[in-house]
């Protein structure tokens, strides 16, 4: 990584020049070469998975029988390798035959590879279903099983899943790599007061013949997904229709609010289709989540999963929406082959999602969102440091576990690129037309960034000059902060620049000059600008940020994107005020943007630390087991 980031022979022409090619071609070489999985994709590939699913709340665990329908990708096939993590096999049978099989030795957050023995071999071309029948462990990283009392209605257990990026091994054995699409069906059997939903269009319920106190749900996904999409969910949940293809599932004690939160959801998705074509999913449905979510969103296809911390009231946050709905071009049709490629989903449905922004409302908006998301790419280049490997384009992952790999990065440097390059190749119409070809062009595919820029260089055949302006290998292999610094339009955040820098300079004799007027015309995302300024800068002095408080009374804020950064803003200025408050924070919702922050700003001021660490280690058997485990990292405690 690091020889291809400072090489002096960085590409100057439309190749990825040597280090670069180098490195694209052995992720294009296949499966083989995703280092996160065991999975042999050169030599087999799945095309349907069929799940039968029978959740156990008293057991935590899913009993489970998976039939793989594999088809060979080369002559003499006799074995297949899956992924699989902490998962209990009991049997397997290859075409209607009981197979030899064996459970390699644990590595790690990639798990054990199961290897399983053929009863015959196969051509290239042909196809054979493996059964595997198995248990989950109670500890599986896909899921969270949350108790009644962690509901919101408190009488009934609820189960989620996550499997992005490589945890769907925990929950199904399969080939985990974004490089291998399959369709797959399911039969989820489940308490009969509980409904499950999963990322797959509803396909009719029907009574358990073995337990008439449960009932079987039946899903089937058509269009051909990777394993990190598949989702499921069980709780008791309702639903209240908000367009004609879409529907918000939640408890229902947060329902209500949750349908008029979302109400433009098809707005939203409409212009996504005058954008970049057709929307091929059928159905687009939204689910709230407990708290415990550790993400904004998790574009699994039919059932965006969302966290309630994007109830703001006043429809604010709903670009969360907009983000998950161009996924469904953007990752979910066109994929990442493998998660070194991160960015291809990431920036691509960034873009997308500020598009449909400067459609629905102003360029002048997309351009103040696109600032706010520069600013996160500093934070996060700040927390990794400007030399991390992990902060390039496209980093190595050999050995290093995708969710340590998570952050700003792929989202914000691949929007800056794409930006980059609308400038350079005449504007957001003319650019807009080559992201609808390139997803026309790689639909259903998993692809590397090698293909990505052949495209863009077909596309723009008459450009090349201009593209080969472009210092392509400092883009995708330099860590840092990328080779070109975007110029956005300032104009909504010019007043929120201006009153920051008042409030840096302010004196406590001139604290009496601001009021509680200074936001009224500002709006909610003005506000986060205003925060998001302050945390570049070094701390507030304290009595400012009293002050603030005294004004502007962010403790009682309901965004959650506003109280958050305020929170981060006070413990820097070591206000002991804010520790209760930001210890709450980190309780009440797991959303890993959130958390991970506030513990390591309350890690970072020594009389919060222990405060810190204490709150942790007793919410940790009740948190996300993926947050939970980074959190852990942040406090220093592994």
């Amino acid at each position: 990584m690091a020889e291809r980031a400072d090489s002096s022979n960085s590409s100057s022409n439309c190749s990825m020049g040597e280090a670069g090619s180098a490195a694209a071609a052995a992720a294009a070489a296949g499966g083989g070469m995703d280092d996160c999985s065991f999975a042999e994709t050169d030599d087999c590939t799945t095309r349907h998975l069929a799940l039968t699913l029978r959740v156990d709340f008293p057991g935590r665990r899913l009993e489970a029988r998976a039939a793989l329908t594999v088809e060979a990708q080369r002559d003499g096939l006799t074995r297949v390798t899956l992924d699989t993590k902490d998962l209990k096999i009991i049997k397997v049978i290859a075409n209607g035959v009981e197979a030899e099989f064996s459970l390699g030795d644990a590595q790690g957050f990639k798990g054990s590879a199961l290897t399983i023995t053929l009863p015959s071999e196969l051509l290239r071309g042909q196809q054979t279903v493996v059964e595997v029948s198995y248990e989950t462990s109670p500890v599986a990283s896909a899921l969270q099983w949350l108790t009644a009392e962690q509901t919101a209605g408190k009488e009934h257990p609820y189960l989620f899943s996550q499997c992005q990026a490589i945890h769907c091994r925990s929950m199904v054995p399969c080939q985990d790599t974004p490089s291998v699409k399959s369709t797959y069906s399911a039969r989820v059997s489940v308490p009969k007061e509980l409904v499950a939903l999963m990322s797959a269009n509803r396909d009719g319920e029907l009574p358990d013949a073995l337990d008439d106190s449960r009932k079987i749900y039946c899903f089937q996904q058509t269009v051909p997904i990777p394993s990190y999409l598949i989702a499921l969910v069980v709780g008791c949940l309702e639903c209240r229709v908000i367009g004609p293809r879409s529907r918000v599932w939640s408890e229902k004690e947060m329902v209500d609010d949750a349908a008029c939160e979302f109400e433009e959801t098809e707005t939203m998705l409409k212009t996504a289709e005058n954008l970049v074509g057709a929307y091929v999913w059928g159905q687009y449905d939204l689910l709230v989540l407990p708290p415990s979510f550790p993400y904004g969103g998790m574009e699994n296809p039919c059932l965006t999963f969302v966290t309630p911390t994007l109830l703001a009231g006043d429809k604010s946050l709903s670009n969360v929406i907009a983000h998950e709905i161009s996924h469904s071009w953007t990752g979910n049709l066109v994929t990442n082959k493998t998660w070194e490629h991160f960015w291809l989903n990431e920036g691509h449905t960034v873009y997308l999602e500020r598009m449909i922004c400067r459609c629905m409302f102003a360029e002048q908006c997309r351009q103040f969102v696109a600032l706010g998301g520069w600013k996160d790419l500093l934070e996060a280049v700040k927390t990794f440091g400007p030399t991390n490997p992990l902060t390039s384009l496209v980093p190595e992952l050999r050995d290093i576990d995708p969710d340590d790999a998570f952050s700003s990065v792929p989202y914000e440097k691949g929007f800056a690129l794409l930006y980059h390059l609308e400038e350079l190749l005449g504007g957001p119409e003319i650019f807009m037309g080559f992201l609808k070809y390139y997803i026309q062009t790689f639909a259903y595919r998993s692809i590397t960034t090698e293909d990505w820029k052949n495209c863009l260089c077909s596309y723009f055949c008459n450009k090349t000059d201009v593209l080969n302006q472009v210092d392509w290998n400092a883009w995708f292999h330099s860590p840092g902060i990328p080779p070109f610094t975007p110029h956005y339009d300032t104009t909504l955040a010019d007043s929120c620049r201006s009153l920051c820098k008042r409030w840096i300079a302010a004196s406590d004799s001139e604290l009496n000059c601001f009021s509680e007027k200074d936001l009224l015309n500002m709006s909610s995302h003005q506000k986060i600008e205003f925060l998001a300024l302050l945390l570049l800068e070094p701390p507030l002095r304290l009595n400012n940020v009293k002050r603030m408080q005294e004004l502007y009374k962010f403790n009682n804020v309901k965004n959650a994107e506003i109280k958050f950064r305020w929170l981060r803003l006070c413990l820097r200025s070591h206000w002991e005020k804010a520790i209760p408050l930001a210890l709450e924070m980190v309780t009440v919702q797991g959303r890993m943007k959130f958390t991970r922050p506030l513990y390591r700003e309350l890690y970072n001021f020594e009389k919060a630390r222990q405060q810190a660490i204490d709150t942790f280690t007793t919410n940790k058997p009740t948190m996300h087991p993926i947050t939970a485990a980074l959190v852990a990292k942040d406090l220093h405690l592994v």
